[in-house]
């Protein structure tokens, strides 16, 4: 059975979230392994520079390198990355799954990832150009990846 690693920044606040996120999660127990891995995010000060702004986004973005293996097949949801239809990314994972014994998404924090983290992952994928609130990005993904693997077993979903 393929492992799915999500590292995300933050914690989930607001409960109808975590309710979204337990019950995609039990869904997808059926098709894969999922770990889910909350790291701690920094504290944005009021007023924020450059060089604080560059000094979280490196924080954030170490503590995640860290904790990835460098054999995963490692996919940052960024805006500059590609864009795929639900068939798409659903033929993307079935193909992944061939080779791969571990995907590994990255959703950052709120001030995005550095380059350092990019470069190390295997491609970038964008939801949309709109800007979504970071803890409704791990809903949106569990979904795609959990109608991906309805797509790929030939069961029933609303399109």
């Amino acid at each position: 059975m393929i492992h799915i690693n999500i590292f995300c920044i933050g914690k989930i606040k607001e409960q109808f979230i975590r309710d979204a996120i337990n019950e995609y999660s039990k869904r997808l127990s059926k098709y894969c392994v999922l770990n889910i891995i909350e790291l701690p995010d920094k504290k944005i000060p009021d007023k924020l520079n450059a060089s604080i702004e560059k000094q979280i986004i490196d924080s954030e973005s170490n503590e995640i390198i860290s904790r990835f293996y460098k054999s995963d097949y490692k996919i940052c949801l960024d805006l500059s990355g590609k864009e795929y239809s639900s068939p798409e990314f659903a033929s993307k994972l079935n193909t992944l799954k061939l080779t791969q014994s571990e995907i590994s998404f990255i959703i950052g924090g709120s001030l995005g990832v550095n380059n350092e983290l990019k470069s190390l992952c295997n491609e970038k994928i964008c939801f949309s150009r709109m800007t979504f609130p970071h803890q409704l990005m791990r809903v949106f993904l569990l979904e795609q990846i959990f109608r991906a693997f309805k797509i790929n077993n030939n069961e029933k979903y609303h399109h």
